[in-house]
């Protein structure tokens, strides 16, 4: 088996939520700092680690723009406009 990030390590981290990939991308950066790792297994954490890096990123921008598109109905009362990132840069 290779330490080669595969398809499927992707497809497994598009599917993680905020919270497991923070906690997965800590352990990694846990894993590189604690050193003394052969070359191929360090470069097989990094490739993993930004790509959780690059979910945890996508989520905390698709969490700000949920934020920021809230709506004050008539009534006073706040409604989150569903938007993704493609979304907005669509609008632009």
């Amino acid at each position: 088996m290779s330490d080669q990030p595969d398809i499927e390590a992707t497809v497994e981290i598009a599917s993680l939520s905020f919270d497991d990939a923070l906690a997965e991308l800590q352990r990694t950066v846990g894993e590189l700092e604690q050193g003394g790792l052969p070359l191929e297994r360090s470069i097989a954490l990094y490739e993993r680690g930004v790509a959780l890096h690059e979910r945890c990123a996508g989520l905390l921008g698709e969490a700000e723009l949920r934020v920021q598109r809230l709506l004050e109905r008539s009534s006073g009362a706040l409604e989150a406009a569903e938007m993704r990132a493609a979304d907005v840069a669509d609008q632009e």
